[in-house]
C-alpha cells in the first residue's frame, strides 16, 4: 500500500523568483524585487541593511525571473508533459495591489493569475496558491514598516477576500504564508521589517509574527465563508535538529531550536501560543501586543492541513566546536554522517522521513511536502541535453523516504511539489546557476540567455514516477 489514489504529485515555484514583469500591467515594487545578487543579499533580506529601490551598482535577477510572467502557457504545459496533478504558485501581491493599500485592485494583474489557473486546469492541473510567498510591496513597507505594523492585517484581508472572490471555482488549495518562521531569521525578505538602531529586533520579529497569525487567521475563515471547498493550509521551514552527540545539553538545545521553528504552526494548527512558547517570549522580552480578539480568533480558525519545505535537517553542538553547515538561511554544525550539496546542504533523506513523523504525531493533519528539491550546477552536453542523475538521484531517496513515512509509519500525506520544478533564481543566494528545476532554462548568472526552456533526464523520470504513482522509482 504506497501513496493514495488522490495522491497530488507536482511541483513548485514562487513568483518573485520566476515571474519577471516587475513593472508590467500596473505591478508595483516589492521587497522581493529589490533583494540583490551578491555579497550584500544577506544583509537586504536580514533587515540590516536598507534597500527599499533598484540602485545603479547593483543586479536584481527577480527583475527577470525566467521570465515567466510570458512563458506560463509554454511552462504549464511541460508540467502537465510531465503529468503534474497540482501546481504549487504564488500570487505576487504588488500585481494586484501595486501599493499594497489601496481599496480597488488592479485589474490587470486579477486577469493574468485568472488566465494561469484557467491554463493549469486546461490540463487537469489543481493549483495550490501561495497568497504571500515573502512578497510585501515596497510602499507598505515605507509608509508602515512592514509586518511590524498592525495595519498590516487590514491590508492583508483586502487581498484575500479579493483573491478567495475572483478565483472561486479556480483555486480550492490555499495557503497563507510561505515559510512562516523564516521571519525570525530574513526579517525583511519574510515580512518587509528593517531595523534602526537600538531597536529590541527579537520583539519587532515576534510582533510582526503575531500579525501573520492573525491574517492567516481571518484568511482561513473568510476562505471557508466564501466557498467549503477551500482548504486552507499553513507553511513552514521544516527540517528536524539533531543533538551533535548524547549530551543531555546538546539534546535539549535541539529541542529547543525545533521547538522555535515550530511555534508559529503550533498556533496555526492547535489555536493558540504554547506554554514553552509563551515562558520563552515573556523571558526573551519580546512578548507580542495583542488586542481583543486575537486568540478567540485563532482558536476558531485553525488551518485545514500543513505543509512544508523540506531541504536539510539541522544539527547542534552548544560547545560550537563543530564546523558550520549552509541549510536554507540556517546555520548547523556540521553532520558527519551525511553529504552535502554544492552549496553546503546536508542532503538527509531519511530526516525527510523523521520530520514526517515528527511533524504527524505534533499536529494529526494531513501534511503536504510543498518544497524539496537539489540546488546544483547543471552543465549542458554538446547537443544541449542536460544528464542530472544527481537530482535524479536525490528526488528518488527523498520519495522512498517519503513512502516509507506514509506506509510504514501512517503519517497522512496528500501531495509533493518538488521545488523548482523549472530553473528559478535562488531565493537564499539570488544566483541562476543554483538550479532546481527538471526544465532548463537558458539564463546564466547575469542575466544573460535565450530563456530556451530544456528538458533534462529527470524530466522522464519525473514522468515516470508521476505515471506510477511513486511505485516506479
Amino acid at each position: 500500500m504506497g501513496f493514495s489514489k488522490e495522491f497530488l504529485w507536482g511541483g513548485a515555484t514562487a513568483a518573485n523568483q520566476c515571474e519577471g514583469g516587475f513593472d508590467k500591467d500596473g505591478r508595483g515594487l516589492a521587497n522581493v524585487d529589490v533583494c540583490p545578487k551578491g555579497e550584500c543579499r544577506k544583509k537586504v533580506i536580514s533587515g540590516k541593511m536598507k534597500m527599499y529601490d533598484f540602485l545603479p551598482e547593483y543586479e536584481y535577477p527577480a527583475k527577470l525571473g525566467i521570465d515567466m510572467y510570458h512563458h506560463y502557457k509554454e511552462d504549464i504545459k511541460l508540467f502537465a508533459e510531465m503529468g503534474f496533478k497540482v501546481y504549487r504558485l504564488s500570487i505576487a501581491w504588488s500585481r494586484i495591489f501595486p501599493n499594497g493599500d489601496e481599496t480597488e485592485p488592479n485589474e490587470k494583474g486579477l486577469a493574468f493569475y485568472e488566465s494561469v489557473f484557467q491554463e493549469c486546469h486546461k490540463y487537469g492541473i489543481e493549483p495550490l496558491v501561495t497568497i504571500v510567498h515573502f512578497d510585501c510591496p515596497i510602499h507598505l513597507i515605507k509608509k508602515y514598516g512592514g509586518w511590524r505594523n498592525r495595519k498590516m492585517i487590514t491590508f492583508y484581508e483586502n487581498l484575500c477576500r479579493t483573491l478567495f472572490t475572483r478565483y472561486k471555482g479556480l483555486v480550492k488549495y490555499w495557503l497563507t504564508f510561505n515559510e512562516i518562521n523564516m521571519i525570525l531569521h530574513a526579517p525583511f525578505m519574510g515580512a518587509g521589517i528593517c531595523f534602526e538602531q537600538g531597536e529590541n529586533e527579537k520583539a519587532i520579529k515576534y510582533q510582526a509574527a503575531h500579525h501573520e497569525l492573525v491574517a492567516s487567521a481571518l484568511a482561513t475563515k473568510i476562505a471557508h465563508e466564501i466557498d467549503s471547498n477551500n482548504k486552507v493550509g499553513c507553511m513552514f521551514a521544516a527540517g528536524s535538529t539533531y543533538p551533535y552527540n548524547c549530551k543531555p545539553e546538546n539534546v535539549w538545545e535541539a529541542l529547543c531550536t525545533d521547538r522555535n521553528e515550530y511555534l508559529f504552526v503550533d498556533v496555526q494548527v492547535q489555536g493558540k501560543y504554547p506554554n514553552y512558547g509563551l515562558k520563552f517570549m515573556e523571558r526573551e522580552n519580546c512578548m507580542p501586543v495583542m488586542e481583543k480578539g486575537d486568540l478567540e480568533l485563532l482558536a476558531n480558525n485553525t488551518v485545514d492541513f500543513v505543509s512544508f519545505s523540506y531541504y536539510n535537517t539541522r544539527c547542534v553542538d552548544v560547545d560550537q566546536k563543530e564546523e558550520i553547515g549552509e541549510g536554507n538561511l540556517f546555520a548547523s554544525a556540521k553532520n558527519p554522517y551525511l553529504k552535502c550539496s554544492d552549496w553546503g546542504w546536508a542532503i538527509d533523506p531519511l530526516g525527510l522521513r523523521i520530520t514526517l513523523n515528527q511533524v504527524y504525531d505534533r499536529y494529526r493533519k494531513p501534511l503536504f511536502v510543498v518544497e524539496n528539491g537539489l540546488g546544483a550546477v547543471d552543465i549542458p552536453n554538446d547537443d544541449g541535453s542536460i544528464e542530472d542523475d544527481y537530482r535524479i538521484n536525490y528526488h528518488r531517496d527523498h520519495i522512498k523516504a517519503m513512502k516509507d513515512a506514509v506506509e510504514l509509519d501512517g503519517v497522512d500525506l496528500m501531495g509533493y511539489t518538488a521545488w523548482g520544478c523549472i530553473d528559478l533564481v535562488s531565493a537564499s543566494s539570488g544566483e541562476m546557476k543554483k538550479r532546481y528545476g527538471f526544465i532548463y532554462v537558458d539564463l546564466d548568472n547575469d542575466g544573460k540567455g535565450t530563456l530556451k526552456r530544456t528538458k533534462k533526464k529527470s524530466f522522464e523520470w519525473y514522468q515516470k514516477v508521476i505515471a506510477s504513482n511513486g511505485e516506479v522509482l
